[in-house]
């Protein structure tokens, strides 16, 4: 049984999205981040967490609410062989703090982690055709597109605005009149399967996906097979070379920068690309890192992340034997 470090961190409102998203960039496994005064009457219910005497079909996200708590504890997973203090001081650099906030260090094995995180998820909303359902839970609405997740280790629950602005696009590029029409369509760090899994189940023929974490890799392929749909996983190195119809990537603003060239190629013209993973005030640079070739805009907004969508340029004339 491998063992991990687990992080637990208290940090104000203001702080504590930026600081969670560094924590990722920083190298840290997983965050998520919960009331730190959950289990007293100062507890406020917000993000998945089950409202008191909530039904099924209840379960949901308070939109209206801000994006954290007054007071928030982080709690992030680490590999054994890293180096927490600097993980943190890392990220309260890139989150724009003067020092590093107070937090604990522990060591878990995965199974202790893995209970930990099925209690903080329950049945999720995304459409009314669609919902998103822990393997340990049955599905609220029997006639909806149900995709049965198990997390894992991996990022990609359904519980995170990002994730939740890509699958509303994809319930969108995808109508029921559309469904067996040839569509190919690349997850591009893909975490635990849910853009795939939901893509294929909305119509998408042929759906491949792809992480440079192999327990992620892992978790995509579990869950297709609990989800009963095809889609190939693997390393970005054995994926197979091709373009592609749609490409989505939910990963975090500046790797998508970095990544443009080689997602920009995956694009066939004029394919579709969306982007996620990007807050509001990072879109201008990310559409930048695109210009010319795809021709993005912000086309969904959920608590100050936003979903950048677009198709890519046909080359202009003269310049079609120049390589893409």
């Amino acid at each position: 049984v491998m063992s991990w470090v687990a992080l637990s961190i208290e940090i104000d409102e203001a702080h504590a999205e930026a600081f969670g998203d560094a924590l990722l960039e920083a190298g840290a496994q997983s965050v998520s981040v919960e009331d730190a005064d959950a289990g007293t009457e100062a507890e406020n219910p917000r993000y998945a967490e089950p409202r008191p005497q909530a039904a099924y079909g209840e379960f949901a996200f308070d939109h209206a609410s801000p994006a954290a708590w007054s007071r928030n504890r982080l709690s992030a997973l680490l590999a054994q062989d890293s180096d927490p203090v600097a993980i943190i001081a890392t990220a309260a650099s890139l989150a724009g703090l003067d020092r590093p906030p107070r937090y604990a260090i522990e060591s878990v094995e995965d199974d202790d982690w893995v209970r930990r995180t099925q209690s903080q998820f329950a049945p999720i909303r995304i459409t009314e055709r669609m919902w998103i359902v822990p393997t340990w839970h049955e599905p609220p609405d029997p006639r909806a597109i149900a995709i049965r997740l198990d997390p894992g280790l991996a990022f990609g629950t359904g519980s995170h605005p990002s994730t939740r602005l890509v699958l509303r696009h994809l319930d969108r590029i995808f109508p029921e009149s559309a469904r067996g029409a040839p569509v190919r369509l690349l997850d591009y760090g893909c975490g635990s399967g849910i853009l795939a899994i939901a893509a294929a189940k909305l119509g998408a023929t042929e759906v491949d996906a792809v992480d440079v974490d192999s327990q992620a890799v892992a978790a995509s392929n579990g869950n297709a097979l609990a989800n009963k749909v095809r889609l190939r996983a693997c390393a970005p190195d054995c994926l197979p070379a091709g373009e592609y119809d749609v490409v989505v990537a939910n990963i975090l603003a500046n790797p998508l920068i970095v990544l443009a060239p080689l997602l920009e190629a995956r694009v066939r013209t004029p394919g579709a690309l969306a982007l996620s993973g990007i807050l509001a005030h990072q879109a201008d640079e990310v559409i930048a890192a695109f210009a010319g070739r795809v021709s993005l805009a912000v086309t969904d907004e959920e608590d100050g992340w936003v979903l950048l969508a677009g198709r890519r340029q046909v080359p202009p004339a003269g310049r079609a034997g120049e390589v893409q």
